[in-house]
């Protein structure tokens, strides 16, 4: 079992900037893919950015390319989302995933893929 906690979330205007993340405790010896999805009210769930597990390959959503990134640290097992140049379509609960992988150049962008996630963190962006 993997036990992840989001942090960074909350208000901020138009063109601001945050830094979300993921706290990994439990079975962390394993290797995992890691994702951050979000989920807006009235709406499903969508992929926002993955990284594999070695961080060497990355995926993102077309709405947040050039303006989030994605890293990971595995001695500190925590995973970051820098979000800049945030817009208020940007405001969503903000979740973190981890699936188990073998493989060390591979990203998920599924919520099916993923077997872990984390509770959530809102994220508001005023205009």
């Amino acid at each position: 079992q993997v036990q992840l906690i989001e942090s960074g979330g909350g208000l901020v205007q138009a063109g601001g900037s945050l830094r979300l993340s993921c706290a990994a405790s439990g079975r962390t010896s394993s290797t995992y893919g890691m994702g951050w999805f979000r989920q807006a009210p009235g709406k499903e769930r969508e992929f926002v950015a993955a990284i594999s597990w070695s961080g060497g390959v990355s995926s993102y959503t077309d709405s947040v390319k050039g303006r989030f990134t994605i890293s990971r640290d595995n001695a500190k097992k925590t995973v970051y989302l820098q979000m800049n140049s945030l817009k208020p379509e940007d405001t969503a609960v903000y979740y973190c995933a981890a699936r188990y992988t073998t493989s060390d150049s591979t990203y998920y962008t599924k919520t099916y893929n993923y077997d872990y996630w984390g509770q959530g963190t809102q994220v508001t962006v005023s205009s």
